[in-house]
């Protein structure tokens, strides 16, 4: 297994590792609390984001299409290694999970008590840096930084992980699953 497959397994794999062992070590929570208010709460998340994907490219209408062009290459290339759909889905709840574990459980978590509120701003930072674009696609790099916050304070307010990961899994799955369509 070679390319961008094996690259986005080998990362996200290394974000659970690092986020999940960093929490257990810390005593961090990695369940939640109560399905009645995380399970809803993740459903508005995915409207909110999906409604700051479509803000961000009525504001930014070529830098949004740069960045579909670049989903559409990812796309032909997951298709190229024989990937389908389950593979997709996997990788969006491998991506989920691992990047909320790591980057709103840990960090977040770790930042917050240093630094207070900046420390909700610095793991949205941290977190768009970790999906960059060319200069072309700068917008793409912006809505994932919002949309760090955005996740960010679903975990301040529900004190749990579930809303973020059930969000940012289904988010992944129709981008993923987009891509690969073509």
């Amino acid at each position: 297994m070679r390319g961008p497959w094996a690259f986005l397994l080998f990362l996200q794999g290394g974000l659970l590792l690092m986020g999940a062992s960093g929490m257990l070590l810390l005593g961090l929570p990695l369940k939640g609390r109560n399905p009645w208010v995380e399970v809803p709460a993740g459903l508005l998340l995915l409207g909110l984001l999906q409604g700051l994907e479509g803000l961000f490219a009525r504001l930014f209408p070529a830098s949004f299409r740069e960045a579909e062009r670049l989903h559409r290459e990812l796309g032909r290339s997951l298709k190229a290694a024989g990937l389908g759909p389950p593979a997709l889905l996997l990788l969006a709840l491998l991506s989920g999970v691992a990047e909320e574990v790591s980057f709103r459980g840990l960090l977040q978590t770790l930042l917050y008590a240093k630094f207070g509120a900046w420390g909700l701003l610095l793991q949205a930072l941290l977190f768009a840096l970790l999906h960059p674009a060319p200069r072309k696609a700068f917008a793409y790099t912006l809505y994932t930084g919002v949309a760090g916050l955005l996740l960010g304070l679903a975990y301040l307010l529900t004190g749990s992980l579930i809303p973020g990961i059930l969000a940012h899994v289904l988010h992944n799955a129709r981008g993923f699953y987009e891509a690969w369509r073509g």
